[in-house]
């Protein structure tokens, strides 16, 4: 995976965005906390945390993986959940494209990496470089492992809390395969672009 990418994906944090009017957005009901402080959403993988087994399974749906690392007492992961995960249409857009599995950064659960290694959840972070919650990792529909490790493989990362608007084209850019020949800025640039000709309200400050 691109540092470069990377790099320009962590600039992006730092750009405010307005993505839809409050009262465009039909917001699905406020996500409760698990047992291990993480925010609970049910379409999430209930997986066996074998990562191969979740993408192969993903694959056959015609879908991606992403799999998102979020630790208890993330105020960016509670804004993610809080925001961009009650906005039904961004739901339903994830839903049709990636199957996402949760792990937590500092878990012991065990997991099983594309590559056959067997480790705890927070063991899992350090060997991707994860270092910040919440971090979204996407393997896209085609990829394929072959006995490395799941991240090597990896379209995009979305390091850190990103508004709706850029959060929703992430899905996008990579399902549709743009991550290949253009860059994401680009890619959401036109984004606004078309929405605006549909009539949609977006607006993008530098």
């Amino acid at each position: 995976m691109s540092r470069l990418l990377i790099a320009v994906l962590s600039l992006l944090l730092s750009l405010p965005v307005a993505a839809h009017a409050t009262s465009d957005v039909e917001l699905l009901p406020e996500p409760q906390l698990g047992d291990d402080g993480l925010h609970v959403q049910d379409w999430f993988l209930q997986s066996f945390l074998d990562i191969g087994e979740d993408l192969a399974e993903a694959q056959a749906n015609g879908k991606g993986l992403v799999v998102v690392f979020e630790q208890s007492g993330c105020p960016y992961c509670r804004e993610m959940h809080r925001v961009n995960l009650r906005d039904a249409a961004i739901v339903e857009q994830i839903r049709a494209t990636f199957d996402v599995l949760q792990l937590d950064l500092r878990g012991s659960r065990a997991v099983t990496d594309t590559d056959g290694e067997e480790l705890p959840e927070r063991e899992l972070a350090r060997k991707w470089g994860v270092v910040f919650t919440p971090t979204l990792i996407f393997i896209p529909r085609d990829a394929d492992p072959a006995g490395e490790p799941a991240n090597t493989t990896a379209a995009a990362v979305m390091p850190g809390y990103f508004k709706p608007f850029h959060f929703a084209s992430m899905f996008d850019y990579v399902a549709t395969g743009a991550w290949r020949d253009r860059h994401f800025q680009d890619f959401i640039t036109a984004r606004a672009e078309k929405l605006r000709e549909e009539g949609a309200e977006v607006e993008i400050w530098d």
